[in-house]
């Protein structure tokens, strides 16, 4: 399987938004490393995917409150 970059538009926000969403991020299965980008004007959710679809990763994030929606 190879490894896949999925960019996100999100409103993580701030620091605090990162700390909430990370715990979701870093137990969804198949998420290598990730960021978001909070200088952004779009907040954009970085991440290499490890098996992981983009549909779980949006799942993963509305689960921990946020919005997001992937760029085309």
């Amino acid at each position: 399987m190879e490894n896949t970059n999925f960019q996100f538009k999100t409103n993580i926000n701030c620091s605090s938004c990162v700390a909430k969403v990370t715990p979701f991020l870093n137990d969804a299965e198949g998420i290598g490393q990730w960021e978001v980008d909070t200088a952004n004007r779009e907040k954009i959710l970085t991440l290499k995917s490890e098996g992981i679809t983009e549909q779980k990763v949006i799942e993963a994030v509305q689960k921990a409150g946020f919005k997001i929606e992937t760029i085309k």
